[in-house]
Formats: structure tokens, sequence, C-alpha cells
């Protein structure tokens, strides 16, 4: 029988996609596909952790956290 997706324990916060990724750069589109982000105004859900922190560092111009 398959498990059940259990949700992340911990902190999580809300990224919402505000800007496009036409003419960014690879990277900058590949880190919004690894945040779960590919159409504007998308939200995710994600952990709170160093790593995704980094992440949304890296394109702060194209996602904001909502609160």
């Amino acid at each position: 029988m398959a498990e059940k997706k259990q949700k992340p324990s911990g902190k999580t916060i809300v990224i919402e996609q505000i800007g496009s990724p036409i003419r960014r750069p690879a990277k900058q589109r590949e880190t919004l596909i690894g945040l779960g982000l590919n159409k504007m105004r998308r939200r995710r859900e994600v952990p709170d952790n160093p790593a995704v922190r980094g992440m949304i560092a890296k394109i702060s111009h194209m996602v904001r956290i909502v609160e």
C-alpha cells in the first residue's frame, strides 16, 4: 500500500512568483523550478531552512514571501 505523504514538520514559508523567467539566466530559471514555481502568481509552501532561503535570495527580484 502506498504511504501517505506527510506535511513537512517545522516552519514553512509561502512564496509567490512575481517576475517572469523570460530573458533570465538559465540558473535563475532552474532555481524557480527547484522552488516549484514556473508561472506568474503561483504560490508554493516550502520549508523554512537555509537552503531555501538561499534560493530565494538568488532570485529575490522574481519572488516574494507572502505574509
